[in-house]
């Protein structure tokens, strides 16, 4: 089988990331290698620079990781990480954290290239939940 881009999920909640994680598991995101980094290292609410780098290595399976962040510290944690160990093929994508991450996912998950998992991400954005 084919390596499939890797799906991080930073999030303040620890509880906020699993239950998105399984939401995406649900949904048949299937093959697509989903990790998260949530809360902080003792388990509070924030971000830990290490569950972020631990998650990136967790998703990676050689086709590249996107990395979807919540809100505030968790988008400057995860540049900060990669700004550490610097990749280009991890991805911090600027999207909406649950529908990004299903577009992702669901792209990934048909053994798309990364390219075309982070526009998937993006797209995200400008996908209306309602017509008008």
């Amino acid at each position: 089988m084919e390596s499939r881009v890797g799906i991080v999920l930073v999030s303040h909640s620890d509880r906020l990331a699993g239950g998105l994680r399984d939401l995406l598991g649900q949904l048949g995101s299937g093959d697509a290698p989903v990790a998260v980094a949530g809360g902080t290292d003792d388990g509070g609410l924030g971000t830990s620079h290490d569950l972020v780098r631990a998650a990136i290595a967790a998703a990676d399976r050689g086709a590249g990781v996107v990395v979807l962040p919540d809100i505030g510290s968790a988008v400057l944690t995860a540049r900060l990480v990669l700004e550490d160990e610097p990749r280009a093929d991890v991805v911090v994508v600027d999207a909406p954290f649950v529908e990004g991450a299903v577009a992702a996912a669901v792209t990934a998950n048909g053994g798309a290239a990364l390219e075309a998992v982070v526009a998937a991400a993006r797209e995200a954005r400008t996908v209306p939940k309602f017509p008008s």
